[in-house]
């Protein structure tokens, strides 16, 4: 673990005036899911069009492996949501990639770095405010995912399929002119009593690990379920996702923390070039 000093970059002021800070300091990811078609990385192209920022944390389940593993669908959008954080760190932005389950093949390689992409098991974040937050993904707090995995993954299967009809539902709604943007999956989780459990015991288990590591808070992934809180004196923060919610958490330059929500925001169009969104 190690706390982030690299200063961040600067974009050009109007008509060639002094640089500017970017939008917000930090920008947390997580659980994108690249190469499935549950990925909504049209949203995601049109967050980061609106938000630059020093530090890009990727909070894992960024590739779904598991997912590739029964089929690869590997969008023009996906492809530039790669190219564009690879440009960000080429130009000054710290990009670091905490892997997931869903991407844990990339855990041979922590400790390395590709792209200038920082591969790590997990970070310490030390915001602008001086509070020090773990940046982790979160499967390791999962007791399905380490010692039941056959059940995880029909659980993902299961979850997929219901992101899948999600989709047809939305295109229904539109037909029918309903607006608003309603989600199946997490209906779902909100009803169905052991999904609730289930958050409430993963939650309970990060913190456990937090306060037992002297930090102020975490920022995490793995259950799909975004969130912002207080509990007992620490901060909790799980990114979300992009199959479903489309969620992130930023830092804002004096240290406060904010979760963005996206799903209602337009995507970009699929054919949409890479030179045409970076902005630093």
């Amino acid at each position: 673990m190690g706390d982030g000093q690299a200063l961040g970059p600067e974009r050009a002021g109007p008509e060639n005036g002094p640089p500017q800070k970017p939008r917000v300091r930090s920008i947390f990811l997580s659980d994108i899911h690249l190469g499935t078609r549950a990925c909504q990385a049209g949203r995601l192209l049109s967050f980061l069009r609106e938000y630059d920022s020093e530090y890009l944390y990727l909070v894992g389940d960024i590739i779904d492996f598991w997912a590739m593993s029964r089929g690869i669908h590997w969008s023009r959008q996906q492809n530039t949501f790669v190219q564009k954080v690879l440009k960000r760190a080429r130009h000054g932005s710290r990009v670091i990639f905490v892997p997931g389950n869903h991407d844990e093949a990339l855990r041979e390689y922590v400790g390395t770095s590709f792209g200038d992409i920082e591969l790590v098991q997990e970070h310490v974040h030390e915001a602008a405010d001086g509070k020090r937050y773990a940046v982790l993904h979160g499967d390791e707090f999962d007791q399905v995912t380490r010692y039941h995995r056959w059940v995880a993954v029909l659980g993902d299967v299961a979850y997929n399929l219901l992101v899948r009809i999600n989709t047809w539902l939305s295109l229904v709604r539109r037909t029918l002119g309903i607006s608003g943007y309603w989600s199946l999956a997490g209906y779902a989780k909100r009803k169905v009593k052991g999904a609730v459990s289930f958050i409430y015991d993963f939650e309970d288990s990060v913190m456990r690990g937090v306060r037992e590591r002297g930090l102020d808070g975490v920022v995490c992934g793995h259950i799909h379920s975004a969130a912002l809180r207080e509990i007992d004196g620490l901060t909790y923060m799980n990114c979300g996702d992009w199959v479903d919610s489309c969620t992130a958490i930023v830092e804002h330059h004096d240290g406060r923390m904010e979760l963005v929500d996206w799903i209602s925001e337009p995507a970009e169009p699929a054919d949409i070039n890479a030179s045409d969104l970076e902005r630093v």
